[in-house]
């Protein structure tokens, strides 16, 4: 599997195609329109995943009833779940892009984190928050959708959300809308669709090691500036020049189990594409079938020269995480999907193609469907 240049080894498929806490019977083979909903159903176990309290963030189910998880327990069930998906192994007509752009800008930061704390204001350590104005500990599904955004179309009302950087004691934030893209992860562009709404996610983890941040599935070019790249940790120092700032790239992952907008981990309900056996494709593992966009972070802060005071609220540079929570009016979200991802091109924030200005534009200048 390629993931901006980085191959999956066979030992990490096996490994990847054997991770499931669902039944291979929960997924019917699927005619060749064969996609269907049911109602929901309970869940089984799933291992959580603890990250230390001394980082302030937990990925663990809330012990407390809160917001969309009234029961407490960890599973918010898709309703309907999505079933009877097989993962496309078709190869699509060639297409070098096949994404869209989110530009959304800092609205605050506080010790919140809606997702591993929900209802538990000051639980976490601080994180910087993108896109709705109104992101807080307490915030659920219905309270984000339709709200205030700093994203560029105002019908994206998700909450976008990492730990904030320091220079010392001094709270760096990134100026300016921010690039998120959504991309297809998988090489059949066409079978991706749009995000179930509520959906919500953590990517990588507060306390992993150097190692495990360098050899994250989504990790593509770490932390960067001037000629530096490929940092798993800050660079030491960066060039004192006006046209650099501190950069880091990093992908979600993308293919989706179809039955949960989170687990009491955060990331079960969630996998990273495989390799496609015999091949250099990437397709969706049979128990994540459901192909949704790829999340991109390319954030962008403005600090140089010495980085030795340089830190993350949660810790070293290479303990950066991101998460997501999406709460996009659907019809706009599904038109950009369609048209520039499932459409193979390389569109801005409006939906349009710089280079195939014949397709057209999805959004007006306003940033709103027509």
């Amino acid at each position: 599997m390629r993931i901006r240049g980085r191959t999956l080894s066979a030992s990490l498929l096996t490994a990847a195609l054997g991770v499931s806490a669902l039944t291979v019977n929960t997924y019917t083979a699927a005619t060749a329109h064969g996609e269907t909903t049911a109602p929901a159903t309970a869940a089984g176990a799933h291992s959580a995943h603890s990250a230390g309290a001394a980082q302030g963030h937990v990925m663990a189910a809330s012990a407390l009833p809160s917001g969309d998880d009234a029961d407490g327990d960890g599973y918010i069930p898709a309703v309907p779940p999505v079933t009877g998906v097989t993962p496309s192994t078709a190869t699509p007509p060639p297409a070098y892009h096949h994404e869209f752009q989110a530009g959304c800008s800092v609205t605050h930061t506080a010790p919140d984190d809606p997702i591993v704390y929900p209802g538990q204001f000051g639980k976490s350590h601080d994180h910087t928050f993108m896109g709705n104005t109104s992101t807080n500990a307490a915030s659920t599904t219905g309270s984000l959708y339709g709200g205030n955004t700093t994203c560029k179309a105002p019908a994206d009302a998700s909450a976008y959300w990492m730990p904030s950087l320091y220079k010392g004691d001094q709270k760096i934030l990134p100026v300016g809308p921010q690039v998120i893209y959504y991309k297809a992860g998988v090489t059949d562009y066409r079978s991706v669709r749009p995000f179930p709404k509520g959906l919500r996610f953590v990517v990588g983890n507060p306390t992993q090691t150097a190692e495990e941040f360098r050899g994250h599935k989504g990790f593509v070019e770490g932390w960067e500036c001037g000629d530096s790249f490929f940092n798993t940790d800050f660079p030491a120092s960066c060039p004192s020049r006006p046209d650099v700032q501190l950069n880091l790239r990093m992908q979600a992952p993308s293919c989706w189990n179809g039955l949960h907008l989170d687990t009491p981990d955060h990331k079960s309900h969630m996998a990273y594409p495989v390799v496609k056996p015999g091949t250099n494709d990437n397709m969706c593992p049979a128990s994540h079938p459901v192909a949704l966009p790829m999340i991109e972070f390319k954030m962008a802060w403005p600090v140089n020269g010495d980085m030795s005071q340089i830190r993350l609220a949660s810790g070293r540079g290479y303990s950066f995480h991101y998460d997501f929570f999406n709460a996009w009016e659907e019809r706009t979200l599904k038109a950009l999907v369609d048209h520039c991802i499932v459409g193979g091109l390389q569109c801005d924030t409006r939906g349009f193609d710089l280079y195939r200005p014949e397709r057209g534009v999805v959004l007006d200048e306003n940033h709103r469907l027509p």
